[in-house]
């Protein structure tokens, strides 16, 4: 698989975890009504999707970065120096992607995000 169709399957995913939320954000706007809304579970449910939905934001986020982070990696000379690819990942806004640290143990840093990675 090139490069190329790697990004475009990246953003592709984000799109697709997007269109998703339509119906999960109609679910959430019957439930804030303000009958319902003063009831505990239905509480309970709205903030539940509300961390769902803020899951999925950072999973777009994410395949946007890695797709922008691969059409660069693209453009590289095979000859580039590792330093160059760090460069790249340091660009990024996810702290996750950006920080080297951080790559794949999001899940084990809270700061009140849904994390899923």
């Amino acid at each position: 698989m090139s490069l190329q169709k790697l990004a475009r399957e990246l953003d592709e995913t984000a799109r697709q975890t997007a269109s998703m939320l339509e119906g999960i954000t109609e679910a959430l706007e019957l439930l804030a009504d303000r009958d319902l809304a003063n009831n505990p579970s239905i509480k309970q449910a709205m903030q539940m999707i509300i961390t769902a939905l803020q899951g999925q934001d950072r999973i777009e986020q994410r395949c946007h970065n890695m797709a922008l982070a691969v059409r660069q990696f693209a453009l590289l000379p095979a000859s580039a120096p590792d330093s160059v690819y760090d460069e790249i990942w340091a660009s990024l806004t996810l702290d996750e992607l950006r920080i080297p640290a951080l790559s794949g143990s999001a899940v084990n840093q809270s700061h009140g995000d849904a994390e899923l990675f």
